[in-house]
C-alpha cells in the first residue's frame, strides 16, 4: 500500500509516521508514505497556494493551480492512484470505507487548509472523505487518521490478523470488554467466565457483551449489524429486565 500526501505543512508528518505500527509497516515494506510539499508545485516568486475569495468573505481559499498540478504530476508516476480530498463535505470515513480503501494499491490524499478550497479542485479528485462532523485546522490530521486506519488492514502490518477481526466496528459493533491481570483490582473482579477456560462460553459472553455495549453506547450501529435470532433474543431479554 502506497500513500502520497499533498500538504503545505510537510513537517506535520515525520513524527507520527516514524513511531509504532506505521514505522514498523514501513520498515517491513508493507506500507510506504510519501509527503509532497504543495508549495513545490506553486508558481511565482512566493509559491503562493492561497488567495482571497471571489465575492468577498473571511479567510483565504486554496488556489486550484498548485493542487491540480501536484495531483497530475504525482499521479503520472503512479499506477491507478485513487485521489482523495479530505473535506468536511465528504462521505464519512467508516470501517467499511476503510476496508474498501485498503483494497487499493495507491492513495493520494489532498489536505485542505484555510477557509476552504477552490471548487474546481473537486473535478480532479476521485472522492471526498470526512473523518467526522467537526472542524479541524486542516486536512493533515485527517490524513494521518486515514493512513493509520487503512494501513493496519494491509497484510503483514498487524502481527495477528485475527485481532483485527474482533476490533470495534469490524462487524458494525463495539468491541466487548477486555481484562488482564490481576484478577481483582480494588474490589473489581474479572468476570468468572473469562477464567473458566471454556472457550465456547467465553465467545458467547463476549458476543453478548458486544451487543449490549453497542446498544447502550451506539444504538445506531445495530441497524447495520447482522444479528442471529438468538442475538436478537438477547437484546429483547435485556430490555425486559431493565
Amino acid at each position: 500500500m502506497h500513500f502520497h500526501v499533498i500538504t503545505i505543512f510537510p513537517e506535520f508528518f515525520p513524527s507520527p509516521l516514524s513511531v509504532s505500527l506505521l514505522n514498523k509497516a514501513q520498515e517491513k515494506g508493507a506500507v510506504s508514505c510519501t509527503v509532497h510539499n504543495l508549495r513545490d508545485y506553486a508558481a511565482g516568486k512566493h509559491h503562493s497556494t492561497d488567495d482571497a475569495p471571489y465575492g468577498g468573505g473571511p479567510g483565504m481559499v486554496m488556489k486550484p493551480e498548485p493542487v491540480v498540478t501536484a495531483l497530475e504530476e504525482i499521479s503520472r508516476a503512479l499506477f491507478h492512484p485513487w485521489r482523495i480530498l479530505l473535506s468536511p463535505q465528504g462521505i464519512p470515513l467508516t470501517q467499511k470505507k476503510v476496508e474498501a480503501l485498503a483494497e487499493r494499491e495507491t492513495l493520494v490524499l489532498v489536505c485542505g487548509r484555510y477557509e476552504g478550497i477552490d471548487e474546481r479542485i473537486r473535478t480532479f479528485v476521485d472522492e471526498e472523505i470526512s473523518i467526522g462532523d467537526y472542524i479541524l485546522s486542516g486536512g493533515e490530521t485527517a490524513a494521518l487518521v486515514m493512513i493509520d486506519a487503512v494501513a493496519r488492514l494491509v497484510p503483514g502490518v498487524v502481527g495477528r490478523q485475527e485481532s483485527i477481526v474482533h476490533e470495534s466496528f469490524s462487524d458494525s459493533l463495539l468491541e466487548y470488554p477486555q481484562y488482564t491481570r490481576p484478577e481483582e483490582f480494588r474490589e473489581l473482579r474479572v468476570p468468572d467466565v473469562l477464567l473458566s477456560g471454556n472457550h465456547a462460553e467465553i465467545a458467547r459472553w463476549r458476543r453478548r457483551q458486544s451487543l449490549l455495549r453497542t446498544r447502550a453506547r451506539r444504538p445506531d450501529l445495530l441497524d447495520r449489524a447482522n444479528l442471529s435470532a438468538e442475538e436478537k433474543q438477547w437484546l429483547t431479554e435485556e430490555s425486559a429486565e431493565s
